[in-house]
Parts: structure tokens; sequence; C-alpha cells
């Protein structure tokens, strides 16, 4: 190997560095999650730290949180039906294992069908982008979500899709929700919220693996493999044209681009992995409805994600999933959260020692029980107000740069 090629390895590793940490955080996670819940500090982890069901939803919506990002971030055109094609990757892996799609054999593999079902999505992001890319601004935003609108009352008043359509569709018990390499059973590993598979005494180390450890891995996978996509998307010559069109699009026109197929690539690309995501999301949750794919708030969800962890970041609405995801897990009323520690941790004097007319276990349900949505509502227009590049984004206006690109710089800092 030359010389030339070692400092490109050596650089390209340093680049990738941060990459790699949040990869192993990710990877870490559950077995950092099993090691607590065997200490003393069991009931802070459950009470602060969000549980691998949460982690699971982190990745899916963290996925089409980044593909919503895609179009609207880096081209500066806001995306808000993008739930459609969210909708469409779930029903599409749906109707394929219950033998529904015609031309789609029943067992076919679930990785064949979420890449088809991602397809589909494409193709329809191509229909609707015809449509919507003549305008710009506020009328292409409400255009999309007119589209998205009029596939959510298609599908919910669709009787093909179930004998009761307003409810959605399960799938079929028996179905392949195995991800790996299709057509290979030992690297294909069976995923879902109620079943899946499982692994005991892994490697004679006495550790046992859930079925939900397993789908948290194998759509980890999943999602890592499509945000590496994306990233050298936006790395490509490709990507800086989606750029040169946010930051000026006449500008990008006049040199000679032609920028409303950049603009129909772009948004048909962000389609195709939001499908994905909710391929996954239906596979793990077996089965998919209306409201949880093709609803607007299920784009809402994405743009609070983007904004939150950094729009125009990329990897900025993994982080604003996770923070998303981890205040919904702690404020929860179906999990051990914040009430629930608080509740076991005070004596009983305290939680019945009352202030202004309430008791402070009246005071603990009120304003902390299922107050989700209230406070992430605050923080949203927070954010907004006071953080408006996000998480990420500011962390990148710190540095000066990439957190890729600078954080090599700042490690030799302070080695000095």
């Amino acid at each position: 190997m030359s010389s030339s090629d070692e400092h490109w390895i050596r650089s390209y590793g340093r680049d990738q560095f941060p990459h790699v940490l949040v990869v192993l955080g990710f990877a870490l996670y559950p077995i950092l999650l099993g090691v607590l819940n065997r200490t003393p500090l069991a009931s802070e982890a459950s009470a602060f730290l969000p549980g691998l069901t949460f982690m699971i939803i982190v990745l899916y919506m963290g996925l089409f949180a980044i593909s919503f990002d895609f179009i609207s971030g880096y081209t500066g055109y806001l995306s808000f039906g993008h739930a459609a094609f969210y909708g469409t990757g779930a029903y599409f892996v749906v109707l394929a294992a219950n033998g529904q799609v015609p031309g789609v054999p029943e067992g076919t593999p679930f990785m064949v069908t979420m890449v088809l079902g991602a397809t589909l999505a494409f193709v329809v992001a191509l229909a609707i982008g015809a449509v919507s890319f003549r305008l710009t601004g506020v009328y292409f935003a409400m255009l999309t979500l007119g589209f998205a609108q009029v596939m959510y009352e298609f599908i919910r008043h669709w009787g093909y899709v179930s004998s009761n359509p307003t409810e959605g569709a399960t799938i079929s018990s028996g179905a392949d929700l195995s991800i790996g390499v299709p057509f290979v059973d030992s690297l294909n590993f069976a995923v879902g919220r109620l079943s899946g598979d499982s692994f005991e005494n892994v490697l004679g180390l006495g550790i046992d693996v859930s079925a939900t450890m397993t789908s948290y891995y194998a759509l980890g996978i999943v999602v890592l493999l499509s945000y590496f996509v994306m990233q050298r998307i936006i790395h490509s010559p490709f990507g800086k044209v989606m750029i040169a069109i946010r930051e000026n699009e006449e500008r990008a026109r006049a040199v000679g681009y032609n920028v409303f197929w950049y603009k129909m690539g772009a948004f048909a690309t962000s389609a195709f992995f939001a499908a994905i995501a909710g391929a996954l999301f239906a596979a793990y949750a077996g089965g998919a409805s209306p409201d949880n794919s093709f609803y607007f708030l299920v784009t809402a969800d994405a743009l609070i994600m983007a904004i939150i962890g950094g729009i125009g970041t990329l990897a900025g609405p993994l982080f604003g999933a996770l923070f998303h995801e981890w205040f919904e897990d702690i404020l929860s009323t179906e999990s051990d959260g914040l009430s629930t520690y608080l509740e076991q941790l005070l004596p009983e004097s305290v939680l019945t020692a009352e202030v202004a007319g309430l008791t402070i276990n009246d005071f603990i349900g009120t304003f902390l029980d299922g107050r989700a949505p209230l406070y992430l509502g605050i923080i949203f227009v927070l954010f907004v107000l006071f953080v408006p590049n996000g998480l990420l984004g500011s962390i990148r206006d710190r540095l000066g740069g990439t957190v890729s690109k600078r954080f090599p710089a700042v490690l030799d800092r302070y080695r000095r």
C-alpha cells in the first residue's frame, strides 16, 4: 500500500470518527441498559433512559425525519405531505405480506417488498412533484399536503385493504418479516414488536438476546445504510446542485442546471427513504393504519424532529428523534417514567401534602402524566426562537464547520 493510500485511509478514518462514535453509542446502548437494570440504579435507568421499544421508534422515525430533511433541508422545499410516502411504504409491505399485491407472491422476503414499496413511493413522488414543483414556497408545501390528505382519505375508505380500512390492516401471522440478505436464511433475522428472533446464551457468554433487541439491531442496520447512502448523495455533485437550489435557485438555473429535474430527483429520493422508514415501522408494529402512517401529523413529527435536531444537517433529525422520544418516554403513563419514579421515591407524607389545594401526588398526575405533547410544544417554540439551527446545527456553528471535519482539529488542539 502506497503512502498516499495510507494517508487517504487515515484522513477518511478521522473524518468518519464522529459517525463511529454515534454508531457505537447506539450499538452499546442495549448492553448499557441491561447492565444498569442489574444495579441499584435500575429505578433511575427506567425513569430517565428510554427503553428499547422507544429506541426502535427513534430509529424508524429518525430515518423518516432524515428523509424529510433530505428534501426540505437541502433544497429549501418543505414537503408537508411527506407522510404520503411513509404510508406508501408501510401499506405496501402489509399488503404484500398478506398476498394482496398483484405480481408479488405471498412469502416474498420482506427486504424485497420493502425495496418494491420504496420504488413505488419513488414513482408516486415523481407524479406529485411533476405538479407541485410548478409552484414554490408555501404553495408547494400546501400542495404536497393536499396530495397526502387525498391519499389519507382514500386509504381509510379502501375496502380492499381490510374489512375495516379506517382501523388499518394487520400482517397475517406467519408472514416473512426478516431483515437481512434475501433468500439466505442464516443471514435473516425476524423482527416484530410482539414476536421475532431471540437467542439464548450467545457464544456461550451467558448473554440472552431478546426479540426486541434483535429488532433494534436489525432495524438499526437498515437505518445506518440508508443514512450513508443519503450522505453520499449530499456530498456528490448532485447534492451540490441541491444546495445551490436552496441558496439561490435563479442563479443555479442561470448557470445551466435544469433545476426542475434536480428537484424531482431529490424529492423522489427522499420519498424512497421515507417509504423505507414506513416499511420498517409496519414490520415492527405488525401492521399499519391511516392515522399512524398517512396522517399529516406524522409529517409534523418529522418536522419537529428536524428542527430540534437541526434542519439541513441530515444527521440532526436523528438526534431530534432521540430527544423527542426520550421526552415522551419519561413523561409517558405507559412505562416507568418520571411520575412513577417520583411516586416510588417520595414518602407517603410528602405525596399527600397539600400545596394550593392540590396534593403533591395530584400535582404529579396533573402536570407530568401524559403531558409530553404540551411540553414538547413549548420546547419546539423555544428552539425556533432561541436555537433556530437545532442541536447539531448549533454545534456546527460553534465548531466552525461540520463535526466530521472539525472534530479531529478539536482533538488535536486538546492533545497539545
